[in-house]
């Protein structure tokens, strides 16, 4: 794999910021050529650099206006129980990530709900029945200070 240059990480700033570029557009704001701005956008996604694209959607315009994150315990931490209590995760789509954490509690869970009665349903019914959960603890969000999801490049 290549080691990244000061026109890769150009190309990738830019696509991160805004990733419906067009290869021409992309090429101006990098100063390339189309031709050579394209084959860079082909090898940083084949290495791996570059593993998708996506539009960035409005919570309020899409009635999902409450953001929680929910601290999960785990009554056993066997390997059979995370992959369990994994599977189970990835099949809710209130939940938008989820990470097994080192500390005080095994996974922090980052979910999108309408409200506060849905996060009452969401917590009863996905959360609480997931494999080996012991114990929850919520954090609703009150503001969002920061939510870029922008890697330094």
């Amino acid at each position: 794999m290549k080691e990244l240059d000061r026109l890769d990480r150009k190309i990738l700033r830019a696509l991160q910021k805004e990733g419906r570029l067009t290869n021409i557009e992309l090429a101006e704001r990098v100063s390339l050529s189309p031709t050579a701005t394209a084959e860079r956008v082909k090898r940083l996604t084949r290495d791996g650099y570059i593993t998708g694209y996506m539009a960035v959607l409005s919570p309020d315009k899409l009635g999902r206006t409450l953001l929680v994150f929910v601290q999960v315990k785990l009554d056993r931490t066997t390997p059979d129980v995370f992959d369990a209590f994994a599977d189970a995760v990835k099949r809710s789509d209130d939940v938008m990530e989820c990470h097994m954490v080192a500390g005080g509690f095994d996974y922090l869970v980052k979910a999108r709900v309408a409200g506060m009665e849905a996060y009452r349903q969401f917590l009863s019914e996905v959360i609480l029945p997931l494999p080996g959960v012991r114990e929850t603890h919520t954090y609703a969000v009150m503001e969002e200070v920061k939510s870029a999801g922008l890697l330094p490049v």
